[in-house]
């Protein structure tokens, strides 16, 4: 299993209405200071609806770049129960999501 497919079937543990920061899915995956890596195999994540890359967030709580852009990136957070304010995550540790 490669690394990309490692990343996603981690992503998949994440469960709906909760949250995963960069560093946290590079951690849990066994990659020291990955968040780089991270925001590359989100970008390139062939199956987005299946494998959740929009509950992979900045750990300042803001929501992070999305291959289809920040605004349905945000829908689908909000869609989920996550509130949303000036593209930072409200309650931020609630929502957040611990591997």
């Amino acid at each position: 299993m490669n690394i990309e497919q490692k990343v996603y079937k981690k992503l998949l543990d994440v469960p709906k209405g909760k949250i995963t920061t960069y560093g946290d899915l590079a951690k849990a995956v066994g990659l020291k200071n990955g968040q780089r890596l991270i925001g590359k195999i989100m970008n390139k994540n062939p199956y987005p609806v299946l494998v959740p890359c929009h509950r992979v967030v900045m750990s300042t709580g803001k929501i992070g770049g999305y291959a289809y852009g920040e605004i349905v990136k945000m829908k689908m957070l909000s869609d989920e129960g996550i509130e949303i304010t000036n593209g930072k995550i409200e309650s931020f540790d609630k929502n957040l999501f611990k591997f």
